[in-house]
Parts: C-alpha cells; structure tokens; sequence
C-alpha cells in the first residue's frame, strides 16, 4: 500500500489556483493512480483496495477532485452500452481494445458459467473468460460510485491516447516497447512528464502507469469542462447514474 506522501503533491500551483485530479488504472495487486496538479504530473501511488485509495485522495485533494478510473462504471439493466459500441469506432481497427460490458445480472452470478450462460440470454452472445476476470474490480469500483463517488468517472485510455493523437489510434501495443515509447511520448505532448522512479506505484507494470496517466490526462480535461463523452448524451442507469466513457 502506498502512504500519503507516495500519492499527491498539494503544494499551491504557480500562478494560482489549478485543478487536482487523479487517473487510477487496475493493475496486479491493485489500483495505480498518477496525480496532475494543474495539467502535470503530481504525484503516484497504489493501493490493494480502490476504497481505500479514494479515501487518501478526497483527504489530500479535496472532495470535489475528479478521478478518472479505467473500469466500466454503470450498468445497464439489458443490452449492449452505446459507450463501448462507440469507444471501438475511436480505436478501430484495433477493436481488442474494447470489450463490450454486459448489462449488469451477468456480474451479479457466481461463476463464468452462469454469467456466460445469462449473457447468452440477454445479448445474445457469450461472455469471454477474459472479461469475467474483471468481476471483482468491475464490482468493486462500481460499489465505490454506487456509495456515493459522484466525482468517479469511467475513462478507456485508448480512447484517450488517440484523443491526444489526432483521433488516431496509437498502432503498436501498449505491451510493446514501440507502443510504449509512442504513449509516452503523447503525454510528454500533454506536459505530463512522468519521471523514472514512481515509488511503490514504479513497481506496477508499465502499460498500467500509462494507463493511469492517460485516465489523469481525461480527469483534467472533466474538471476544466472540456471533455467529450461516448455517448452524448450519457446513457443512464436505473438509478439515474450516466453511463460513458469520457475523453
């Protein structure tokens, strides 16, 4: 777990009062957050619980800073998101990118079989093992914004990464050392210049730091009032909630 020091830097910004927002990423163990003061790099933390982490950042930051999280956030009764359909044109052709989140009483069941077996009845289609391995931080993370993370933003950092590529998706994998390098350097474009020793959260895998600083990247753009959303309108949960992904 990381400690308070790890994760944000509140020292005024130069020239005055600038926005605090965070990007937090699912990684191995975890949640990896990366902290922009005013559009920069801040700080970076993680923590085995997303709960937890939230709770060091609403301390440190403010409870009104945003947090971009790279999980779906809202789901829908039956059907398909129109967020995920639209998130797959922004990546296109890299549509691996995205995986298409089933409505919520797929993640309600126990096991792969039975959620597979209640997708297949409400979309049509089955459920990948690989999407069922998000189970317990998909539900943990929405337990956070359902009890009450009004400020919790669901983010992709494709999307976001081609956003700041001219709506053009980044070509080389993020497991790469070419899709690396090319992530790297389009949040260098955005004065995010993250430095090679990140503590506790250095020790995450690479791909899931980018991710995080992309999520932090969309975060700003939420607090300044700039960013889009897929769709737009948002959809809505049964509980009023808006269901996209944001940009």
């Amino acid at each position: 777990m990381g400690s308070e020091s790890d994760v944000l830097d509140t020292s005024p910004a130069a020239g005055g009062a600038a926005p605090h927002v965070v990007g937090v990423d699912a990684c191995p163990g975890g949640w990896v957050a990366v902290a922009l003061r005013g559009g920069r790099f801040a700080g970076a933390d993680m923590d085995a619980a997303l709960a937890a982490l939230l709770t060091r950042v609403r301390r440190l930051a403010g409870a009104d800073a945003v947090v971009a999280v790279d999980i779906p956030l809202g789901l829908l009764e039956a059907g398909r998101r129109r967020a995920d359909e639209l998130a797959l044109g922004r990546v296109a052709p890299h549509r691996s990118r995205v995986f298409p989140v089933p409505p919520r009483p797929v993640w309600e069941e126990p096991d792969y079989a039975a959620a597979n077996e209640r997708c297949r009845r409400l979309t049509g289609s089955g459920l990948s093992r690989q999407s069922w391995g998000l189970v317990t931080k998909l539900r943990e993370a929405n337990a956070c914004r359902d009890g009450g993370e009004r400020r919790l933003y669901e983010v992709h950092p494709e999307v976001s990464f081609a956003a700041m590529n001219g709506d053009h998706p980044v070509a080389s994998s993020k497991k790469s050392w070419n899709g690396q390098a090319q992530r790297r350097r389009l949040l260098g474009e955005q004065r995010i210049l993250l430095p090679d020793e990140l503590g506790p959260a250095g020790r995450v895998p690479p791909d899931d730091v980018l991710d995080a600083a992309a999520a932090a990247w969309s975060a700003h753009r939420i607090a300044l009032g700039t960013a889009a959303s897929l769709p737009d309108p948002p959809e809505t949960t049964r509980d009023g909630l808006p269901v996209a992904i944001w940009y």
